[in-house]
């Protein structure tokens, strides 16, 4: 009201507009505002909705890309996990190999530490053998030298020479005598 009243009242207040003013002041406004509201303020729409598609995009983006990444890291732990276990298989399995292989060494081992054994124990029964054989025929020398000296006689015949050695190396083993002690 008070505009109304200034207009009127003939004296003109700078801050107050005139009629004309404000008509054509009201007129431009609603023309602006019209073009504004035709023209620009579609293009600023659209670009705000571009803008908010490429961020919602672009979160939906990074939240697929994270997705991915923490099955990709699933994977990997997986994969990790069974690497592991695959590991302490061949160790196991390695460990196993080892304790085959000491055992067979020492099947091995005690093997050829019999048979070692059994060739010394038949090559000292062979040379027993030998030693008895060897002394049997001194002996038999010696009994038929002595046996000849007592008789005063030759026994220089070998059949009567190996009966008399026979029959005295017969009696020394009845006795328990060269015979027991090389056996031993």
């Amino acid at each position: 009201m008070t505009f109304l009243l200034a207009a009127s009242s003939g004296s003109q207040d700078p801050l107050l507009p005139t009629l004309t003013e404000l008509i054509i002041g009201t007129i431009s406004f609603l023309i602006v505002f019209g073009f504004l509201g035709k023209v620009a303020l579609p293009r600023i729409q659209k670009t705000l909705h571009e803008r908010t598609d490429q961020i919602e995009g672009g979160l939906e983006r990074a939240e697929e890309a994270q997705a991915e990444a923490a099955r990709v890291l699933e994977q990997y732990r997986q994969q990790l996990a069974e690497a592991r276990h695959e590991a302490a298989r061949l160790r196991e399995d390695a460990r196993e190999q080892g304790a085959q292989i000491i055992a067979e060494m020492r099947e091995e081992a005690q093997a050829e530490a019999r048979r070692l054994a059994e060739a010394a124990n038949a090559q000292i029964e062979a040379e027993r053998m030998q030693a008895l054989t060897s002394l049997r025929a001194e002996v038999g020398a010696l009994a038929t030298d002595l046996a000849s000296r007592i008789v005063g006689e030759s026994l220089q015949d070998e059949a009567r020479q190996s009966r008399v050695v026979d029959r005295f190396l017969d009696d020394l083993e009845q006795r328990g005598g060269i015979g027991a002690r090389a056996a031993q």
